[in-house]
């Protein structure tokens, strides 16, 4: 029975969206050990909610040990993890490189993160709940590794004065993060590990006006997504309601896929 009072290891916890899965995922009665790269974004994140609640770690995902002593101290602190949430991915320096620029050490970099990262934690944290015959694990994608950029939306447009794109790394590796929410789907399914991916559109965060006005007109709802709206989606895939739902992808896009 999926049920409320897991220890959730939520990584990524310090971002915008990770802050809103923090608050939803303790209003619904979990215990979230945000799990971040800059421990002060991970402590903010910790502390919008009752500190018995959540408790904030710096980690990176990309180092097995790393996560391997991270394993040990959550469970002294808030109990085995019984749900993993895979929200961290990374921007390198030459993230908004053109395609044919683009560096490889940049390339390896966003890997290792958004995939390398979430393979790490599920061997880390999966392979025990499959023990336990109780898990839950959720992936967080992207719009653009289910389809491709719309490049027109990327005209003129601009983030901390620096002109934006979605590089392909970021495809790449978010449609082979789906490819492996299916495999461990299908690999722990057996054993009662639920495993599925929630898959954001563009998410309000400060972009100026040209990219806000060009991205909402992609969407039949006709705005970006809030990450409250992202956060809801992750708890009910968490929540007693999904427990016959695995190896699926819950797209919240405002209807930008559907058209």
């Amino acid at each position: 029975m999926i049920a409320a009072g897991r220890t959730v290891l939520l990584t990524g916890g310090g971002g915008i969206i990770g802050r809103a899965m923090t608050v939803e995922l303790a209003k619904a009665g979990h215990r979230v050990a945000v799990v971040d790269r800059d421990l002060a974004l991970a402590t903010a994140a910790a502390q919008q909610v009752d500190s018995t609640a959540a408790k904030p770690y710096e980690c990176d995902i990309t180092d097995r040990d790393a996560l391997i002593d991270l394993r040990d101290h959550v469970g002294s602190a808030l109990g085995p993890v019984s749900a993993l949430i895979c929200n961290a991915a990374a921007k390198s320096e030459n993230f908004f490189d053109p395609f044919p620029e683009f560096p490889l050490q940049d390339w390896n970099e966003v890997m290792a993160t958004n995939l390398t990262g979430p393979m790490l934690c599920a061997q880390i944290f999966g392979e025990p709940m499959a023990e336990a015959a109780d898990g839950v694990i959720i992936n967080v994608l992207s719009i653009y590794g289910i389809v491709a950029p719309d490049q027109r939306i990327y005209d003129g447009s601009e983030y901390e004065g620096r002109p934006i794109n979605t590089p392909a790394v970021y495809s790449a590796s978010k449609a082979g993060l789906w490819g492996l929410t299916k495999y461990l789907a299908s690999y722990w399914g057996s054993v009662g590990v639920r495993v599925n991916a929630v898959t954001p559109g563009g998410v309000f965060s400060g972009q100026n006006e040209t990219f806000v006005a060009a991205y909402s007109q992609r969407t039949m709802l006709g705005r970006m997504a809030q990450p409250e709206e992202i956060a809801s989606a992750t708890a009910y895939l968490m929540s007693e309601g999904a427990a016959y739902v695995t190896g699926q992808n819950l797209v919240v896009d405002g209807g930008l896929t559907a058209w």
